[in-house]
């Protein structure tokens, strides 16, 4: 068999070279602890990776979504919880007023009374979310509500506001326009709150308020109703989302479990692997070394 001068220190050159190789890549992964640094070191565990990391990113967005909408479900509830509150005590005021021997200043102080829970509703149905922005002026306004120049109280706001995406193909309507949130059906048609309230302290200022008062007393069991209703929807997409942050944080922890076994290395066999390979390129540099000093007398002798 013959061996070639350029056969002799080809294979070693290449089996050194290949060793410095593995040693750079078994150094790298122990200073990064990653044993995926680039496509070339798999080409299908790069692919999975950068899926993963696609995945991640889309649901640190949803994830952001979801909560705001969390957030501006609570303030909306709030809101609509105080406004019940107010009803409530407006409700109470209608039950005393319904009294034949009720007098003028009695009835003018219970007036009073409710023209100060509409003043509070106005200021609630106005109320701003955590941005700063208000929760019922729908899609577009700085207020939901405001006193026109008779004295009455208009929705300002316009259209709904846009509904916000906590998940691919699935979005929450976080806010609603107070338009729909105060509309209440009465046994008279539709109205909303504040034309109720306004209706009922306008009974109160009168001699006669009794066919009034009975009026309110059942409108404002309707309003009552309406802001129940209106709080069950709130309560139900504020569920869902929270159902949806649990399965996005499920999500996670499962998609970092399949990154970390595709991508971190085992620091402690990296250095031992590193530690083998050091080993036999030093050796091969020792045979190498010796084996290009030998010359033909060498061989001779």
């Amino acid at each position: 068999m013959r061996v070639t001068t350029s056969q002799t220190f080809d294979r070693p050159s290449l089996l050194m070279a290949n060793l410095n190789r593995e040693a750079d890549r078994l150094q790298t992964q122990v200073a990064t602890g990653k044993k995926i640094q680039a496509p070339s070191d798999s080409a299908p565990d790069w692919q999975r990776l950068s899926t993963l990391s696609r995945a991640a990113a889309d649901d640190t967005a949803y994830t952001s979504n979801a909560k705001l909408a969390q957030s501006l479900l609570a303030d909306s509830d709030a809101s609509m919880s105080s406004i019940e509150t107010q009803l409530q005590r407006a409700k109470e005021i209608a039950v005393q007023a319904n009294s034949d021997t009720l007098s003028p200043e009695a009835r003018s102080q219970l007036k009073d009374q409710v023209d100060a829970i509409i003043t509070d509703i106005l200021n609630l149905a106005n109320a701003k979310d955590t941005r700063g922005q208000p929760l019922f002026a729908g899609a577009s306004g700085d207020t939901a509500y405001a006193r026109q120049g008779d004295g009455s109280i208009a929705y300002v706001g316009g259209g709904e506001a846009s509904t916000i995406p906590i998940a691919n193909g699935v979005s929450v309507q976080a806010t609603q326009s107070g338009a729909r949130v105060f509309a209440v059906k009465t046994d008279s048609g539709d109205s909303d709150v504040f034309a109720i309230l306004s209706a009922f302290s306008a009974a109160l200022a009168t001699d006669a308020p009794q066919g009034g008062i009975d009026k309110a007393l059942g409108e404002l069991d309707s309003a009552l109703d309406s802001v129940g209703t209106v709080r069950s929807s709130i309560g139900a997409r504020a569920y869902g989302v929270d159902l949806e942050l649990n399965r996005l944080s499920d999500a996670n922890v499962a998609r970092e479990t399949e990154r970390s076994g595709i991508e971190d290395a085992d620091t402690t066999e990296s250095i031992a692997q590193l530690q083998k390979t050091l080993t036999i390129l030093q050796a091969t540099q020792a045979s190498f070394t010796k084996l290009t000093s030998l010359s033909l007398f060498d061989y001779l002798r």
